[in-house]
């Protein structure tokens, strides 16, 4: 069954293969899309881009599981090494949500002078490769805009 997936923040939508990251890029998790973050907003609030249940939730990455369709949100590349430095949580693991509802919060300016890189990969969790078939690579799009429809 193919659910919609919101964007969780705005930012520009870019493909997959554009994230400086081996696994992203080359679909291993997944197939989706990322988003750079706006980074004239300050602080955003990352909120769910499906309704369902937090199946895990880091500071830097969560998964909600929602009509047996796995979406992985990752913030940025590699910002598990800050160890939750500048990112806070506001829900819990178990939580059921709905789309749209707050997650995390974070400031991509912040986060980026750090030296890691902001791009957030937006992936259907074990989803076949080049499975999704977004329209809207290369905007910029609000929170709760459709990013694409899972597989």
């Amino acid at each position: 069954m193919s659910i919609p997936v919101i964007a969780p923040f705005p930012g520009k939508v870019v493909a997959l293969s554009e994230v400086p990251d081996q696994v992203f890029a080359e679909q291993i998790v997944g197939s989706g899309v990322a988003l750079d973050p706006d980074r004239t907003r300050g602080t955003l609030t990352v909120t769910a881009p499906i309704a369902g249940k937090i199946l895990k939730l880091h500071p830097h990455a969560f998964v909600i599981l929602g009509n047996g369709v796995g979406v992985l949100v990752h913030l940025g590349i590699d910002t598990v090494k800050l160890k939750g430095e500048g990112f806070e949580l506001l829900a819990t693991e178990g939580d059921t949500v709905e789309a749209g509802a707050p997650i995390v919060a974070f400031d991509p300016t912040e986060t980026a002078a750090t030296g890691y890189s902001v791009i957030c990969p937006i992936v259907v969790m074990d989803s076949p490769k080049d499975s999704v078939h977004p329209a809207t690579i290369g905007t910029t799009v609000e929170p709760g805009a459709l990013l694409f429809d899972s597989p």
